[in-house]
């Protein structure tokens, strides 16, 4: 079959081409469906396809650009993850118990984003519960990586990392928890933005069967996942704002405008280590080619300052307030099992696993502590960005690693340059950024010898979701972005 012209076309660019008459919104939407049909056996991506109703959406853009309207996302192909509710399609965030689960209302984001215009073709996999970097569950199987059918394409909005990756829609909507956007983001060379705490509104993407009510879970956020930066600030303005159960009244949030719109006068902190878990070499040499390439086009690029937020102290903190949230829907015979072991620790034991188990048992009272230890890392990142516009880290310590579904994730390890360490270990690093609720824009900055992507997140001050965003657009267009997986490159 010919290559089509617009597989892998943003999403501002098939605006342009749909406002300029050069495809129709039907004949995106037939593509990219092509496309879903021709590759998605080996991949997985799509685990719920609407394909009628998108078709039947892509007619009515057509229609409406007809009579002059316009709207922000009017005609563009889409994607979401499953875990949110789409009216009249299972939402079951992969619990076979909840397979016949299906919400009678769209999530808010869902319907935000229909009301722009999108055209929405199915929705993507997720792990079980949402809850690994790997994307596979008993009901719809096992999503691979489009760079490496044997690795996992990161989780847990794996599935729609990997259709992005794959060409399928210019578009998607993740969540993230644990770096649950920006690892697919990373695993699959592709662009996510994790927003500000509280952002963008959650309602109606939450476990089924429970109703879809006002609700900010502590740390989690929803997001976009796009293939370039410039996308990313498309969807998020479509659906950022308050919501309107909560506020009594629809408006729009004015988010301030990025610091700088040059590159030479951004001041970045570049980051590679952590005192708790490091990176390997393809992930440490891909960032200093990026250093190097900052630094001849003028950015202020420094590599370690007295400012930074002790990461081995923020980290243990992350642990225990994640993991304490998590377990709250524990079944109650291993919540008891756990806080016996927890209380059985020694004091003195201060690794990250020893910190996701104290996190189960946590007190309310210690959870208040805990919560004031937090606020006091906010100032501290408050007092950093008076001297840096943003930091830039890993997201994960190593590329796509093979596929690994042991059923309990304490026991399975991620090897680092021939060293093993925890497989949870690796919340360490999108840690950084959920912890404090900071926005942080994952972008790919190249490939590993082995051809597995690499990227890297940009952390910027809370509220500032433009200042990390229009620096990710400004590294895309200056060094390169999004690269086409050679096998779904068709």
């Amino acid at each position: 079959m010919t290559k089509s012209q617009w597989s892998f076309k943003t999403a501002v660019e098939l605006s342009a081409a749909l406002a300029a008459k050069k495809v129709s919104a039907l004949e995106l939407a037939q593509d990219t469906i092509g496309r879903i049909e021709r590759h998605d056996g080996k991949l997985n991506a799509i685990c719920v396809r609407d394909f009628a109703r998108g078709l039947d959406s892509a007619r009515a853009a057509d229609a409406a650009r007809a009579r002059g309207k316009t709207s922000p996302l009017l005609g563009i192909p889409m994607t979401v993850k499953e875990s949110y509710n789409v009216a009249g399609l299972p939402t079951t965030w992969g619990f076979p118990a909840q397979k016949d689960f299906i919400p009678p209302e769209d999530a808010l984001a869902i319907s935000r984003i229909k009301a722009a215009g999108a055209v929405l073709l199915g929705k993507t996999n997720v792990p079980l519960g949402l809850g690994d970097w790997q994307s596979y569950n008993d009901i719809y199987g096992t999503t691979n990586n489009p760079y490496h059918l044997g690795r996992t394409p990161g989780g847990s909005s794996g599935g729609s990392a990997a259709a992005l990756a794959a060409g399928y829609g210019a578009l998607s909507l993740g969540s993230d928890l644990g770096g649950s956007l920006r690892v697919p983001a990373f695993h699959c060379g592709i662009f996510a933005h994790k927003p500000t705490f509280a952002l963008a509104p959650s309602r109606g993407h939450l476990p089924p069967p429970f109703p879809p009510l006002p609700f900010d879970r502590d740390l989690a956020v929803i997001g976009p996942m796009a293939r370039s930066a410039a996308d990313l600030s498309l969807l998020l303005d479509v659906i950022a704002g308050p919501d309107p159960l909560e506020t009594g009244t629809a408006y729009t949030l004015e988010l301030p405008p990025a610091r700088h719109s040059a590159l030479k006068n951004f001041r970045v902190l570049l980051i590679d280590s952590h005192p708790v878990l490091p990176t390997n070499a393809a992930v440490r040499a891909a960032i200093d080619t990026l250093a190097t390439n900052l630094g001849k086009a003028g950015v202020k690029v420094e590599r370690e300052s007295p400012l930074l937020p002790d990461f081995a102290v923020s980290s243990r903190l992350y642990m225990r307030i994640l993991i304490s949230l998590l377990a709250a829907s524990f079944a109650p015979e291993i919540y008891a099992g756990a806080k016996t072991a927890a209380e059985n620790l020694p004091a003195d034991d201060m690794s990250l696993a020893a910190e996701r188990l104290r996190g189960i048992a946590l007190s309310h009272r210690d959870w208040v502590q805990a919560d004031r230890s937090r606020a006091q890392l906010k100032a501290q990142w408050r007092e950093l960005f008076k001297s840096f516009d943003a930091v830039i880290c890993p997201v994960l310590p190593t590329p796509a690693y093979p596929h690994d579904h042991s059923a309990e994730q304490e026991k399975r390890r991620i090897n680092i340059d021939g060293k093993d360490y925890a497989y949870p270990d690796q919340l360490a690093w999108p840690g950084i950024a959920t912890l404090p609720g900071l926005p942080a824009t994952a972008i790919p900055i190249g490939l590993a010898p082995d051809g597995l992507p690499i990227g890297v997140q940009i952390v910027g001050p809370m509220l500032e979701d433009r200042t990390p965003l229009k620096l990710a657009e400004l590294i895309e267009r200056e060094f390169g972005g999004f690269v086409p997986p050679p096998e779904f490159d068709d």
